[in-house]
Parts: C-alpha cells; sequence; structure tokens
C-alpha cells in the first residue's frame, strides 16, 4: 500500500504550518518554496483542511495561512482520512456488500486488522511528535 501525494504532500503543509505555529500566517508561496510544491496543488490541499478547521486563512498583505489549533492536537492518521477520505488494504474493508466473498473469505480480516493496525499508528503521532523528532541530533554512521 502507498499513501497518494495527497496525503503525503498535505502532511508536508500541516508539518510546515506546525513549525511557524504562533508566529501568524505564513504566506503559500513561502511554504510552496520551501515544500517545493506547487501553489495551486497547494492550494487544492487548503480547501479540505480547512473545511475541518485544522487551518485558518487570513486576508491581507500580511494574510496567509495558519494552523488554527495547536499541533499537538493535529494527527496524522486524521490528515490522512481528511484528504484520502480514507485508506484501506482492500476495498472489502469498508465495503463488505461488494464482494461476494466477504462473509466467507479468509483474508478479510487479515486486511481490516492491517488497516486498523496502520491507522492506530497514524493517529498515535501528532504534527508536535513529528516535529520533535526532527529536531534530534542525526547520529553518526561508521
Amino acid at each position: 500500500m502507498k499513501l497518494s501525494t495527497r496525503s503525503r504532500y498535505g502532511t508536508r503543509l500541516m508539518l510546515d504550518l506546525a513549525r511557524h505555529y504562533g508566529e501568524g500566517p505564513v504566506q503559500i508561496g513561502e511554504i510552496a518554496k520551501r515544500e517545493e510544491i506547487s501553489v495551486k496543488y497547494l492550494e487544492q490541499l487548503i480547501i479540505p483542511l480547512k473545511k475541518v478547521g485544522f487551518i485558518r486563512s487570513v486576508r491581507g498583505p500580511k494574510g496567509g495561512h495558519e494552523l488554527a489549533i495547536p499541533p499537538e492536537k493535529v494527527t496524522i492518521g486524521r490528515i490522512v482520512q481528511v484528504l484520502e477520505g480514507g485508506v484501506h488494504l482492500s476495498d472489502c474493508v469498508v465495503y463488505p456488500e461488494q464482494c461476494p466473498r466477504s462473509n466467507s473469505c479468509l483474508t478479510r480480516d487479515v486486511w481490516k486488522d492491517a488497516t486498523d493496525a496502520m491507522y492506530e499508528e497514524l493517529e498515535s503521532v501528532t504534527l508536535a511528535i513529528v516535529l520533535k523528532r526532527g529536531e534530534k541530533p542525526k547520529q553518526k554512521t561508521q
């Protein structure tokens, strides 16, 4: 399984905003340059993240975007759910009625358990945790 570009770039956008949390609005062009993501793509990602209340936009010459809630309250799992509408390893996990074998399938529970484990992990990691991990000094390899 692979997360889409939408989730990966959306998480980078949110981490950039988290890095500047409490400093006021950040202009989208600055984020685009730092994260090497087009302004147009970022604009598309901001829309659903604003709808759920993760991002606040400020108009005007010193306007831009900022996190609407603290980085400690935003999980990577929630970002993925907002941008993907949910990710699962197999359609039968979410839509068992679409598979005629779902009642007797030996692997459906495996895919469901693996999907649940993935979300459990993603829900346990906040933007603040990811930023903190990034602060750790890199160990030298020999």
